[in-house]
């Protein structure tokens, strides 16, 4: 599994031409290209149930007709590469600090897992793990990691009807960390994204992620996200030693304007929506307009 983070200078080769986002509610599409093309197929309720520890695709026949019903065809001709977003709430996402970082990949990959032993429950060995290390702080010395580990299994289930299709999903992200591409603020912000029953919370500096957590709701309503999100401002004004300049909402569909009021009422900073130009920012699509706007980067 691979890390969508700072991802405009990963491409050496032409990225793949399709890339899929997954959720519980169905399959967002696109054609990369200069003008994207988009397609959407929604899901029953059931067939995906998003989690970080069981399987997630629960009726895998629908799934894999919906794949195919909106895969394009390719003729017979061969396998085609697709970029795979999935859903947040089924990678485990953590930013780790170290007073220094090794070089050497070995290395650093061993002193990663190491560290995300106790944080997750399964075998991190055995797991798809991928990291990302930020550039290092005013120090020059310590260095902030993100990592996205989940179990293979789970990853598998979800890559499994595409492979049947003729699709190789040789890039796999989650849709959190693909829709930071959307983000270009020079601040301290912190990023609130709801996708269905799952809010994600990130905290950047300068770009830099420091802080990510993905939050199950009962109700979804804007009182209950208030309640998750309030504490993360207390968060960055103890470990940065500032005060979060912004709040930007991704994916919050017809509750935008209200939390918007909400939030920067209880607040008393700024509150914006999160746009994309290349499509309508929408629930179910954000990490896969994030990927977009990192190609056209």
């Amino acid at each position: 599994m691979s890390l969508l983070y700072s991802l405009a200078s990963l491409w050496k080769d032409p990225p793949p031409a399709l890339a899929f986002e997954l959720s519980e509610a169905g399959i967002a599409m696109a054609r990369t290209g200069k003008n994207p093309e988009f397609n959407f197929r929604p899901l029953a309720p059931g067939v995906i149930s998003v989690s970080p520890l069981r399987d997630n695709i629960l009726e895998p026949a629908e799934l894999a007709a919906a794949v195919r019903a909106l895969a394009p065809p390719n003729g017979g001709r061969k396998r085609r590469d697709a970029t795979l977003i999935l859903p947040d709430a089924c990678v485990r996402i953590s930013v780790l600090d170290f007073d220094s970082f090794p070089s050497d990949p070995d290395e650093q990959l061993s002193l990663v897992r190491f560290r995300m032993k106790k944080s997750v429950p399964y075998n991190v060995e055995s797991a798809a793990l991928s990291y990302h290390a930020q550039a290092p702080g005013s120090d020059g010395k310590q260095v902030d990691v993100v990592v996205a580990v989940a179990p293979v299994e789970i990853v598998s289930r979800y890559e499994a009807p595409f492979r049947a299709s003729g699709i190789e999903p040789g890039f796999v992200t989650s849709s959190a960390l693909a829709s930071l591409e959307l983000v270009h603020e020079n601040g301290v912000v912190v990023v609130a994204k709801l996708g269905g029953r799952i809010v994600t919370i990130m905290v950047l500096d300068r770009g830099a992620l420091k802080l990510i957590r993905s939050l199950e709701l009962s109700e979804g309503g804007v009182a209950e996200i208030a309640a998750d999100l309030y504490p993360t401002f207390v968060y960055v004004e103890d470990n940065l030693g500032a005060k979060a300049e912004k709040l930007l909402l991704c994916g919050f569909g017809n509750i935008a304007a209200p939390a918007r009021e909400r939030f920067a009422r209880e607040l008393n900073l700024p509150v914006e929506i999160v746009s994309a130009a290349a499509g309508v920012a929408g629930e179910n699509n954000l990490g896969l307009l994030g990927y977009l706007r990192s190609l056209a980067a």
